[in-house]
């Protein structure tokens, strides 16, 4: 399997010294799959040197990756052969230009085969919109570069995951006031559609389990606290059954996350940027992942920012990182297995595939 392309981020982040960090720790008994950096060459050994990090680094094609990582950090120079000079904590538009050749090569390298996966390390979209940048953010640009000039992107759907939880919010990055008439049937549904094809095409779940929480208190107590638990989530719920898909809900999210009630399903899908969230940054923390679901190639990342505050310090912790980087080479190797005739595929979550143990809460039994 080619290696995995591992995007610069924002120089001025945390990035360039997890992604060093990551690959100090690439041995053991559990060593990470070969991952080559798409950044500056130069720039990467300065950070390296900045740092005290013994990461010797090797400027390298795609194909010699794997050959090269067992001894030296490998890093494919960008195409332009821009320099970067950025410092730690200090986040410059300047640099705005490298951060998305680096995100667009690394594109370039999974669509021509030439790396099995993206993981892109975290940017600042503000620094970026100052330099022009068009898009709404991250992934809807990796959406953009999924599809020719022109042609409309598919729709992504961030899913964060963790070997103990997995979650999708319906709606992200949106004021609380705004939820309510941005939640409509269709994108439950659409949500929900492209949840199932990814944990059935690349996690290897062959009957995937969702549940939906209540966007109300109660899951709206039958209308009592709100319609939209009644009249949009119920009615998605009903249409995605019976087109075969296992979901349940609206249920109430309170009740969603405990340790008994995640065994039953495989992903919950929350109405809320905060209800998915919440319970999986206290339950994963530091070891959560990003993952894209509905672009047709595979692309996770760190579930944290770019944390300017403590970049350069030595403290940033890579955990998140090598996190993605697993799920990417385990994603990857899947949807390799998904094509081979007869060929078995692992779900590759905790509670995957298990039978429900308990009878969870019904929106009746609420009342």
């Amino acid at each position: 399997m080619p290696p995995l392309a591992l995007t610069l981020g924002d120089p001025a982040g945390i990035g360039p010294e997890i992604a060093l960090a990551a690959w100090l720790g690439r041995g053991g008994l559990n060593p990470l799959p070969p991952f080559f950096l798409v950044a500056d060459p130069a720039f990467v050994e300065r950070a390296a040197d900045r740092m005290g990090l013994p990461v010797p680094v090797a400027e390298i094609d795609p194909e010699t990756a794997a050959e090269v990582f067992p001894r030296a950090l490998p890093v494919v120079a960008l195409p332009s052969g821009t320099a970067i000079a950025a410092l730690p904590g200090r986040p410059d538009s300047v640099y705005a230009g490298a951060v998305i050749e680096s995100i667009t090569a690394a594109v370039g390298f999974v669509k021509a085969g030439r790396a099995a996966a993206i993981v892109t390390n975290p940017i600042a979209k503000f620094v970026l919109t100052r330099a022009g940048f068009a898009h709404p953010g991250h992934t809807e640009f990796l959406a953009a570069l999924a599809v020719a000039p022109g042609r409309t992107p598919p729709r992504p759907v961030m899913m964060i995951w963790s070997q103990d939880l997995s979650v999708v919010p319906v709606t992200i990055h949106v004021p609380l006031r705004a939820v309510p008439d941005l939640l409509t049937q269709d994108l439950v549904e659409e949500t929900a559609r492209i949840v199932v094809r990814d944990l059935k095409e690349r996690f290897g779940l062959p009957e995937p389990r969702l549940v939906l929480a209540g966007l109300n208190p109660h899951a709206g107590e039958a209308g009592t606290m709100g319609s939209e638990d009644r009249d949009v989530l119920a009615p998605a719920v009903a249409r995605l059954r019976g087109e075969g898909i296992d979901i349940r809900g609206p249920l109430p999210a309170d009740t969603l996350f405990h340790a008994r009630a995640r065994e039953t399903y495989d992903v919950a899908l929350a109405p809320t940027h905060d209800q998915a969230l919440i319970p999986i940054k206290t339950i994963a923390f530091d070891d959560g992942v990003n993952v894209t679901l509905g672009l047709p190639f595979i692309r996770t990342s760190p579930d944290h920012g770019t944390a300017f505050d403590i970049a350069g310090q030595g403290i940033a912790r890579p955990d998140s990182l090598v996190a993605a980087l697993r799920l990417a080479e385990r994603l990857a190797r899947n949807a390799g297995i998904a094509k081979a005739s007869g060929a078995e595929v692992i779900p590759i979550s905790a509670y995957a595939g298990r039978p429900s143990q308990m009878r969870h809460f019904d929106p009746d039994d609420e009342l």
